[in-house]
């Protein structure tokens, strides 16, 4: 079987003091070296830390919260609610 070494990518998971001296090749061809990757919807940094997943979400539900103001015109309470939570289930 042939990889696609193109679609292949490294990250350093860890406090790794060796990070810069080491290189990993595939096929002759240096892999390239991520921080953040976003994998089965979920953000994997290399220090392990959940704040590009907390910073995606947020933005996410700061878009849908625009899109519901800028469209309904009669806000009520239980319905901006209801509204809310049924476009993220959506999306």
């Amino acid at each position: 079987m042939d990889f696609n070494v193109k679609k292949y990518k490294v990250m350093h998971v860890g406090n790794c003091k060796q990070k810069d001296s080491c290189s990993c090749n595939m096929g002759g061809m240096k892999l390239t070296e991520e921080e953040v990757e976003k994998d089965l919807g979920v953000w994997i940094s290399s220090d392990m830390k959940c704040s590009q997943q907390c910073i995606q979400a947020f933005n996410k539900a700061s878009r849908v919260m625009g899109m519901i103001r800028r469209t309904i015109r009669y806000k009520e309470v239980r319905i901006m609610i209801s509204l809310y939570k049924t476009s993220i289930s959506l999306t």
